[in-house]
Order: structure tokens, then sequence, then C-alpha cells
């Protein structure tokens, strides 16, 4: 979302007219109205209602339970520990409903948006995915008009997504989701994605180039940042921990810290500032020496998040668990290497996160299992902010990823 919505708000100083065209009523687990501020006076906005599945399968999830409201989550994917109910409603979602739940999205938008695009003289289209579904739209609008421009934008990977084999995908669907990911990338105009590894991938699968155009950072979201030395050494996470994002590795050497030095013990907190899965909760909890030294912070609004940015000691990225972590860099990075705060990745040095870190000159990475290199990267930075009297901000070489120079790149495929 972030990524289109900076997309959007870039686009008119270039010359180019956007439409965003989604659904009116979603099924969505976070909600922020305080990004519709960065929606251009220039932007029309355009809303059909949508089906989705997920209020029969939350419906039915609470009778199973006796009643209780557990909700199935929408975009994530449930922990290891899943009830019954969880795991067939993961199977039916990965195996019936094919690429997403929202499939049924798609024979009414290409309905509306054939007519729509011919009346305002639109010729060109962007589909970001996932949910890949989206993708779908794009491909039938492109077969009813093929004059149409159609540029297809992968956020993520689709059929070599990490997470298929714990949602037990079959091979029958899977074989489903191959065809049509290669319909789509076959007749796309241009495909894009967002980190150099989905971009070697994507074209061994289609057989043509594809074009990165990785996310970025706004340069408005810091101009009012104030920063401020905490009064304790405080590490913050920015994001979503679930078991793609598990701390437990980094929690490994953190807690050997603070048995091993009394300094640190006395100082050293971490904020986990988001939505955290239960499983990682339960970890913290049935460790009394974690309880003074760990909060939980929830959801909370992207202002919000730009104030934490400016009273925190050190910023901890997150890649263990992902199925290609040498591959992927979340969209936080970004932000983090924008800040000039000192930023702890866990996760392959040899990546591509560790290789933007090391051009912007902001942050390290450390192997998962290296918990000597944690440790001593911790100690480092917080023997740093012992000794400074300032919160250490350094502004590393970023400019390439700003959002609006991002943007003009875009708006060269767009030309």
């Amino acid at each position: 979302m972030q990524r289109w919505l900076k997309f959007v708000k870039y686009l008119p100083s270039f010359g180019w007219q956007p439409y965003v065209f989604t659904p009116e009523n979603p099924s969505f687990d976070i909600k922020d109205e305080s990004l519709l501020n960065d929606v251009p006076a220039e932007a029309e906005v355009i809303k059909l209602p949508i089906w989705e599945p997920y209020r029969i399968f939350n419906w039915l999830n609470s009778h199973v339970s006796g009643g209780a409201k557990q909700n199935v989550s929408v975009d994530s994917i449930a922990p290891n520990k899943r009830t019954f109910f969880q795991r067939i409603s993961g199977w039916i979602r990965a195996n019936l409903f094919i690429p997403d739940p929202r499939i049924f999205w798609i024979r009414p938008s290409v309905n509306f948006l054939h007519d729509f695009l011919i009346e305002r003289k639109i010729t060109t289209i962007i589909t970001t995915g996932p949910p890949h579904s989206m993708h779908l739209i794009g491909l039938r609008l492109k077969r009813k008009n093929p004059a149409l421009h159609w540029i297809a934008d992968f956020r993520d990977p689709w059929t070599e997504w990490g997470l298929w084999e714990k949602l037990g995908v079959g091979s029958w669907a899977m074989q489903r989701h191959k065809k049509l990911e290669q319909k789509v990338l076959n007749a796309a105009d241009v495909v894009v994605s967002v980190t150099p590894h989905y971009i070697k991938r994507f074209e061994a699968l289609s057989g043509r180039l594809a074009v990165l155009l990785t996310n970025g950072f706004d340069e408005d979201d810091f101009i009012n940042i104030n920063y401020s030395k905490p009064k304790k050494f405080t590490i913050r996470h920015i994001g979503i921990v679930n078991e793609q994002r598990d701390p437990v590795p980094f929690m490994e050497a953190f807690q050997q810290l603070l048995t091993e030095h009394a300094e640190f013990k006395e100082h050293a907190i971490i904020e986990f500032v988001g939505e955290v899965y239960q499983p990682f909760k339960d970890y913290v909890h049935n460790r009394t020496s974690l309880h003074n030294h760990v909060r939980f912070t929830g959801n909370v609004s992207h202002q919000k998040v730009m104030e934490c940015y400016g009273n925190t000691s050190l910023l901890l990225l997150i890649l263990t668990g992902y199925r290609d972590p040498h591959g992927f860099f979340p969209g936080k990075l970004f932000e983090y290497i924008a800040t000039g705060v000192p930023v702890l990745g866990i996760g392959p040095v040899a990546g591509d996160a560790a290789t933007v870190l090391q051009q912007a000159g902001t942050g390290v990475m450390a192997e998962s299992n290296d918990v000597a290199g944690i440790k001593t990267s911790l100690l480092k930075y917080f023997m740093e902010w012992k000794s400074n009297p300032n919160l250490i901000v350094t502004k590393g070489n970023v400019a390439a990823y700003s959002r609006k120079v991002i943007t003009e790149r875009l708006v060269s495929y767009l030309k």
C-alpha cells in the first residue's frame, strides 16, 4: 500500500494523471486513516464493491471455537500451532481460491474498467500484486484491448512465494498458479519487481527482461522528525512479527548479553511496534529474564512510527524465517536507512538487504546463527550510545531510494 500511495502522490509532479481503482468494502487487518493525507488532489479514486469469503470463514471459525471471536487473518499465515479449522481454511485458500480469495472481484472489475478506460481515454494501466488476482484483471483487459499498455508490478513472488508449502498447496493447484503466472508474465508490456533477486527469478520464469523499482522512503515524512537520545538504550523493531520474521535468534543473543553484561542489563530494552504473533509473545512470557526488557506496542499510525524513529538507539531488521532471505528486503528497510539511526539486521551478510545497508553506510548485518557476532554488534552500538550525549544519527547515501526519484524511474517506463 505504501509503495503505490507514494507513486500516486508523486506522479502528478511528472505530468501524469493517476486513477486509483480499489475495493469499496475490503477485508483487511490494519487501517491508518492518516495516510489519506498523502493522496494528491489530482488523483481520482474509483471504488467498486468486492465480495470476499473471509466473513464466512470468520463466522464458521467462531462457531467451531465455541463462539469465541477468532478471526481468520486476511493477509498473514497462522502460526505453527493452528487449529484444525485454520489448517482446513488455509488449504482451501491455497487450493480452491486460485490465485487468491480476491478472485470474485475480477469479472466485475473487468466489466467496469473496460468501458471506463475507453470513456476516459486511458491508455496505460498498472496492476500490483499480491493479491495476484489484480494481475488477472490486467490480463483480461489487455486481451479485450491489445493496444492497452500494461505494467505488472510484483511486490512479492507468485509461484515462488515462500509460504505455499505451509498453506498445503497441492500439485494441481500449483500447476494452475504457474499457468496463470506465465500468462501474466507473457502478456504484460513491462514486468516490475522490488528486489534484485526477485528480478532474476522473474526473468528466469519469463525469459524476458524485468525492471527493478525498489521500495523507498518519502522525504516529506522525515522533515519534522525530532531526534533525542532516549534515557534507555532502546532497540526497536517496526512492523509485523510472524513466522516469516522470527526474532528468536536475535533474542537468544540479547538474553545472553543481559546475563553477561551488567550495564547492558541495566539500560537495554527492546520494543516491538506492530502486530506480533502469539508464539513469540509466549516465548518472551516464558523467560522471566526478558520481562523487564521487552515491550509490545501494537499497531500505531505511520505518523507515530516517525516519532518512534526519532527516539530510538538502534533499529532492528529481522530476515530470519524467509525462504529466500538473501534476496529480500522489506519496505521498512528504506525508512530505516533514511532515519540515520543505526540499523542491525539479522540475516544473510551477502544478501540484497546487506548490500543496501552497506551502500547506505547506516548499519550492519549479522547471520542469524552468529550469536557472537550479534552480541559484538549490540555491545558496539550500546557503548556508542553510552558515550555519546546525543542520539547518533548518520545521514548515509540514500538519495537513490527517495520515493520521488523512484517515481521518476517509473515515469520513464510509462513514457
